[in-house]
């Protein structure tokens, strides 16, 4: 599986995974912007985001939105970390988050909310699959302390 990536930031950047090498990096999967669970699971993060800066660690949110919704959503919601733009899916298809579902009769994919931990040399150390957005990012962030 693929783990890099070149991917359009709302800092507007073109951001890789080689550009945290020496930092903790948390990735998250998301769905949607301005969703209940997304937005929840933002403000957790950007709520805990000071504690992961004091552990050598960055966080960024990765979802199929364009950079335009990236940029009402993290203004609206006061998010300070970056937020990546991958509407072709590409990096969405490497690291296995997309799956088949149903939404009112019809066929859709869908965005499995999973985070990825890599360490200060760029490695996957950590995989959350399916999570839940409540207190994730606190558990992510227990995960970093440990570390």
């Amino acid at each position: 599986m693929e783990k890099n990536f070149n991917l359009d930031s709302t800092s507007g950047k073109v951001v890789s995974l080689d550009d945290f090498k020496g930092k903790y990096l948390v990735l998250y999967f998301y769905p949607r912007d301005n969703t209940s669970g997304c937005t929840l699971e933002a403000n957790q993060f950007s709520e805990n985001y000071d504690d992961f800066k004091k552990l050598e660690c960055e966080v960024l949110g990765i979802s199929k939105d364009s950079i335009k919704s990236h940029l009402k959503f993290k203004e609206k919601e006061n998010i300070p970390f970056d937020l990546l733009s991958d509407s072709d899916k590409i990096v969405h298809e490497n690291y296995g988050v997309l799956k088949p579902a149903k939404m009112y009769g019809k066929d859709v994919i869908k965005t499995i909310r999973s985070t990825f931990v890599f360490d200060k040399e760029g490695n996957l150390i950590k995989e959350y699959r399916d999570v839940k957005a409540k207190d994730h990012a606190l558990e992510v962030l227990e995960y970093i302390k440990s570390l």
